[in-house]
């Protein structure tokens, strides 16, 4: 097989590593802005696709069909975003006679319509949090506060807002459809009635083409902001077995409902009653896939090759001990994206450590894109153990020249309520935003980091001798 990777930064990088390790052929697509990035080295082949703008690179149909047709491609990997979940490139990458390492055209267009999926997980017996498939304020309005409007063909937390009282639901529609316009291209809303405090916890499936589905365990997402994750674990904390095992069943329906066939995750949302509602299914490689495959030693990617090439799903293998991953973005302390060119990069090593990058030293991180740069992920026997070790991973992290989410995180690592489970999603924000140091001190932070980026360390100086806003943060007591 000769693969193309239609994607770029860390997933590309992780999917081309697991391509060579089985011997395939391979082929990187670039735009103009990625022209330095790490996956074009990866790859046996490198065709670039168009401008930094993703519509005329990465969201390009026709320009990444044009490089398989020129590279003799045999087959396309989505990776994550883009076009992952779009179904009218599944079946383009179909009807030019190319494999498609992922779902039928079928699966993702139901999943990916947020309204259809909740009518097929209804059907299939799964539940799905109360709610309206409608955009007319009235409508919306039965529902009862507080609730969320949301976008049909969202995902990611765009085109999402909450709404407390009735007095925000005009403008709370008009915000979230403008926002979905911009994302999607689909300015069609629904609702949802919010489940307060809730958990966000997801199963990860794998299907094959005779009907066959595995769940292979659940983890915990709830540590978000915007609606989107940045610290995840596996297994969650403190949820019992029964509701593991209902969890798991929900899911294997879900994925049967539609046929689906490759990885994918069924993503719920966990009252503190315990009971628990669909919220969506990815129809892709999950960008927290790694701690699930160290906990299980199963390469989900290898796994998407196989499945999409006819192989019957694997043996599900017992999960081991405990792994957390950390999202380190280019965002600064208002979880804004913050695109430049990195200084000095230094991965944290030891035992038990994983670092899945898209990044190097000097490696320019365009406004263009996501702001996510690569994962820290830490595996232990237990929990305990397995969080001081991504703790101080992220301590040794060295990343000069922008700001990223690593300090925010060892922070969040620190705190009780995390050692305790008892974090929901709307939980980060609060506390990042009780963590913020104050103007004097932000106008310090920004005079050293001046100081030490006009003159740099001529000695073993790292980036943790001068802290960044995120940095600071997390020695905070």
């Amino acid at each position: 097989m000769k693969l193309l990777v239609a994607n770029r930064g860390e997933i590309a990088v992780r999917v081309l590593r697991a391509a060579r390790e089985q011997g395939f052929s391979t082929v990187a697509v670039f735009s103009e802005a990625d022209r330095g990035g790490i996956h074009v080295g990866l790859a046996d082949e490198s065709v670039c696709i168009g401008g930094g703008a993703p519509a005329g690179s990465y969201l390009n149909i026709g320009a990444l069909l044009g490089a398989a047709a020129t590279t003799g491609a045999t087959a396309i990997h989505p990776g994550y975003g883009f076009l992952s979940e779009s179904a009218a490139f599944s079946r383009a990458v179909a009807e030019a006679g190319l494999l498609f390492i992922g779902p039928s055209p079928d699966a993702i267009a139901t999943m990916a319509d947020k309204t259809a999926a909740r009518a097929a997980m209804d059907a299939a017996g799964v539940p799905v949090v109360p709610g309206v498939d409608s955009d007319e304020p009235g409508a919306i309005a039965a529902l009862g506060f507080p609730l969320l409007v949301k976008a049909v063909a969202g995902g990611g937390g765009r085109g999402m807002r909450l709404v407390r009282a009735s007095g925000e639901l005009p403008e709370a529609v008009a915000a979230a459809r403008a926002e979905a316009l911009a994302a999607f291209g689909d300015g069609r809303l629904y609702a949802e009635r919010l489940v307060e405090q809730a958990r966000h916890v997801e199963v990860q499936v794998l299907g094959d083409r005779a009907g066959a589905v595995v769940a292979v365990g659940a983890r915990e997402c709830s540590v978000q902001r915007r609606g989107q994750k940045l610290l995840e674990e596996t297994p969650v904390p403190g949820l019992p077995a029964s509701t593991l095992a209902a969890m798991e069943a929900a899911a294997v329906r879900a994925a049967v409902a539609v046929h689906y066939v490759g990885a994918g995750t069924v993503e719920f949302l966990l009252a503190p009653n315990g009971n628990f509602w669909f919220l969506e299914m990815n129809t892709r490689i999950q960008v927290e896939h790694g701690i699930t495959e160290l906990v299980t030693g199963l390469d989900l990617v290898v796994q998407q090759f196989r499945l999409a090439m006819g192989e019957a799903v694997p043996a599900v293998p017992p999960v081991r001990g405990h792994a957390i991953e950390a999202r380190i973005a280019a965002e600064d302390r208002d979880f804004l994206p913050c695109p430049g060119r990195l200084g000095h990069v230094a991965w944290p090593i030891g035992p038990g450590l994983r670092v899945d990058a898209g990044v190097a030293s000097g490696s320019d991180v365009p406004a263009a894109y996501d702001s996510l740069l690569a994962k820290v992920m830490a595996w232990a026997p237990d929990r305990e153990t397995a969080r001081a070790r991504l703790g101080r991973a992220l301590g040794e992290l060295q990343m000069d020249g922008l700001p990223t989410t690593a300090g925010l995180l060892a922070a969040v690592l620190q705190t009780e309520a995390f050692a305790a489970g008892a974090i929901h999603t709307r939980w980060l924000e609060g506390f990042a935003a009780g963590r913020r140091p104050d103007d004097r001190a932000l106008a310090a932070i920004a005079a050293a980091w001046a100081f030490q980026q006009e003159n740099p360390p001529s000695t073993g100086a790292t980036s943790n001798d001068l802290p960044t806003p995120w940095r600071t943060l997390g020695r905070w007591p």
